[in-house]
């Protein structure tokens, strides 16, 4: 029996849909506040639950499962959906089962729901204190809405878990489970015999690795889109020259982590043609690490090519492939993985400047140049295509405006106005309507 039929069979018919029509009011103011609901849970459910944090796609994920999820509930409440007629929504499943492909405990979704659902249930409280009736006619509002919650709230929670069960078993059966294993064991710094290792996996760790993960962006992933993913890698390595076949391991549906092997430590990596070779697949990124040697340079490749990554995703970057080597990533890399600290950091360094506007942008990209021109007014102009007086007005203004109580030196600026470059609006102050940049 759904919670609305409960309600209509309770007392009189009068009072049951005076009670219902209460619970809709409330719901529909509760609806109007619901995207900065949404925002808010997904960052109480991350606090709660460090496990979830994998990286920036899955934070995305999870946030669309959580709007989805609070989207339903407000449309329930408001419109008296029974339970039973609901279907799970697409991105709370599609959750479930890239946690289960990243072996991520399936507690700490059961818990995500938990916390989710207290949190829901509290924001309700003052839309219906706001109610214009008694307080007995509130009681019965708020229970009734309480009620809904915690139906809802089971039910989805048991369909994903299922869900994600099924999925779990899917994947180890079907995925290399000792290959998997055995890299994992490796990168976590497990003792692995090489020869062990070599045999299980066909790959020697003596070589000179290149790390790279490569992953597709796609709405709508094909369901044969790691192989598509696998077979990218197989012509970057042919094209790259290696010594061998690729060593790949799937993490979910959608990702996957490669090492490139060579006999010798590769002088120069070609990344114009690996980007060409990864644009050929639709939707493909890929990130590289720089090459290292033996069981130390297989580890610390990979940690590269994830930073890299991190990087990539955290700034939305559409080019194909990002190496840790290109300029400004490493230490850009370091940044994105503390968004708050690193906002706070160049807001000290940059001051104004580092205000989300169109002004201070171009000045912020002007000055950019000038430093990795060597403060080459001349060059400036010319990569820029401006005027020279043009850039040295620039120049000017933007120091003019990063002044502080506290001057930086050129060193933390250029940084800084990397970091911008990659990270935009995620490392910067909101626009100042006050404070307007002038530029020319």
């Amino acid at each position: 029996m759904s919670a609305g039929t409960e309600q209509r069979s309770g007392a009189g018919d009068t009072g049951s849909d005076r009670i219902l029509a209460l619970v809709s009011e409330a719901a529909q103011r509760l609806d109007r506040r619901q995207p900065r609901i949404a925002r808010d849970m997904s960052d109480l459910i991350l606090r709660h639950i460090r496990s979830l944090d994998v990286d920036p796609q899955f934070l995305e994920l999870l946030r669309a499962s959580v709007d989805a999820n609070t989207k339903t509930l407000t449309h329930i409440l408001i419109n008296h959906i029974p339970i039973e007629h609901l279907q799970p929504t697409t991105a709370a499943v599609e959750y479930a089962l890239r946690l289960a492909q990243r072996e991520v405990p399936a507690n700490s979704l059961v818990r995500a729901y938990s916390v989710g659902k207290d949190d829901f249930i509290e924001q309700m409280f003052p839309d219906v204190a706001a109610l214009d009736c008694s307080a007995e006619e509130k009681f019965e509002v708020l229970h009734h809405m309480a009620t809904v919650v915690g139906r809802y709230i089971d039910w989805i929670s048991q369909y994903v878990f299922e869900a994600y069960e099924k999925e779990r078993e899917r994947w180890l059966s079907t995925q290399g489970t000792v290959r998997a294993a055995l890299i994992h064991d490796v990168l976590a710094q497990q003792k692995v015999a090489p020869a062990h290792f070599e045999r299980e996996t066909g790959y020697r760790l003596s070589v000179h690795h290149l790390g790279m993960i490569i992953w597709s962006v796609d709405a709508a992933p094909a369901p044969d889109e790691l192989r598509l993913l696998t077979s990218v890698v197989s012509k970057v390595a042919a094209g790259a020259g290696c010594s061998g076949a690729p060593l790949v391991t799937a993490v979910d549906r959608v990702t996957a982590w490669a090492w490139l092997p060579f006999r010798v430590r590769p002088t120069e990596v070609d990344t114009a043609q690996i980007c060409r070779l990864v644009e050929q697949t639709r939707n493909c990124r890929a990130t590289l690490g720089l090459s290292g040697s033996g069981v130390a340079g297989f580890r610390r490749t990979h940690a590269q090519a994830q930073a890299a990554r991190r990087l990539a995703v955290a700034s939305g970057e559409a080019t194909p492939v990002m190496g840790f080597g290109d300029e400004g990533v490493a230490i850009t890399s370091m940044l994105a993985g503390d968004l708050d600290s690193g906002r706070a950091w160049i807001s000290e360094v940059l001051g104004e400047l580092a205000r989300d506007n169109d002004g201070a942008r171009v000045l912020r990209e002007t000055l950019r140049v000038f430093y990795l021109t060597g403060e080459n007014y001349t060059d400036t102009a010319e990569i820029m295509r401006l005027h020279r007086n043009t850039v040295k007005y620039r120049v000017s203004r933007a120091l003019e405006l990063r002044d502080g109580p506290t001057r930086s030196h050129r060193v933390d600026l250029a940084v800084a106005l990397n970091a911008c470059h990659f990270l935009g609006s995620a490392v910067l102050a909101g626009p100042d309507p006050q404070a307007p940049v002038t530029t020319r």
